[in-house]
């Protein structure tokens, strides 16, 4: 896609960090509560990386002395380089900004200013009236979940590119029962009612990396019919976690030492996703204890 910048502007406490963090799991460079007058020059800078960056992310806070005379001057230097770019406007309810605060135990950048937190809401809201005016887009998230502020911010995003999607990361591990469970599993498939190469002496010593092991698990109808059971339930799955929010699926493959039947089985299904999604695979057990894997 061609360079994008999403400038995050609007209340403290409204969300502005949690969509800075959803539009770096988009691909974005992302940078916290910068200076109005930096941001051009951030921009030249992301332009410089020959299309490594092709998208910049800042969030620009009410606490940036000469606020509303620098973001004026931010937007007029950005329009003058003819890049697309949005600003998104965050606000919500007094009560629930003060609820978010109470929450966090965190200080509002006014308090000083303010003798209450009601108050010192009510005074940046004042503040940034006019920067409102400057905003693309206005989302108010007093009744937002985080799946919701994710699902508006790709609905912005989408008129800057029809195919924005979120990065969506699938990790395969194949793993031996023996040594655990990976902690971070969200899918976990036990393959040990396959055949075990490991009692045939001639293919103990190999791994399910080679076509011994490979070919003697998947000459069993058991060990298809299981790798196509597995695919179309991936199939059904996959699109729902996707449309849930997730950003990374972790999918464990056991046997009982991690070395022959996971491995062929994990090589498989990654060889299947990977046609469709960024998939990664990690055979953690496959060297452990060669001689006496089960």
């Amino acid at each position: 896609m061609d360079f994008q910048v999403f400038i995050i502007t609007g209340l403290s406490g409204a969300g502005k960090s949690q969509s800075l963090r959803i539009l770096e799991d988009l691909g974005f460079f992302c940078v916290d509560n910068i200076p109005p007058k930096l941001v051009p020059t951030l921009i030249d800078l992301c332009l410089a990386t020959n299309g490594k960056i092709s998208g910049l992310a800042v969030v620009i806070d009410i606490r940036t002395e000469n606020f509303l005379e620098d973001f004026k001057e931010m937007v007029n230097t950005i329009n003058s380089k003819n890049i697309p770019f949005k600003i998104l406007f965050l606000e919500a309810d007094d009560e629930v900004i003060v609820k978010r605060y109470n929450e966090t135990r965190r200080i509002h950048p006014l308090l000083r200013e303010g003798k209450t937190i009601l108050e010192s809401i009510r005074l940046e809201k004042e503040r940034l009236q006019e920067i409102k005016t400057f905003a693309t887009d206005i989302i108010d998230t007093s009744q937002f979940s985080l799946k919701e502020l994710k699902d508006n911010i790709l609905r912005i995003l989408s008129s800057f590119n029809s195919s924005v999607k979120p990065n969506f990361l699938i990790t395969i591990t194949s793993f031996g029962f023996k040594y655990g469970l990976p902690i971070d599993a969200h899918l976990v498939f036990d393959v040990r009612f396959l055949p075990n190469p490991f009692y045939d002496p001639k293919l103990r010593p190999f791994s399910g990396q080679t076509e011994e092991v490979k070919n003697f698990v998947l000459s069993k109808k058991e060990a298809r019919d299981f790798i196509e059971y597995v695919k179309d339930l991936l199939d059904f799955l996959v699109p729902l976690y996707q449309e849930e929010g997730r950003n990374v699926l972790n999918i464990a493959i056991g046997c009982t030492g991690g070395r022959h039947r996971a491995v062929v089985i994990a090589d498989e299904i990654f060889s299947y996703l990977s046609q469709k999604y960024n998939t990664h695979l990690f055979h953690r057990d496959i060297d452990k204890d060669r001689n006496i894997t089960k």
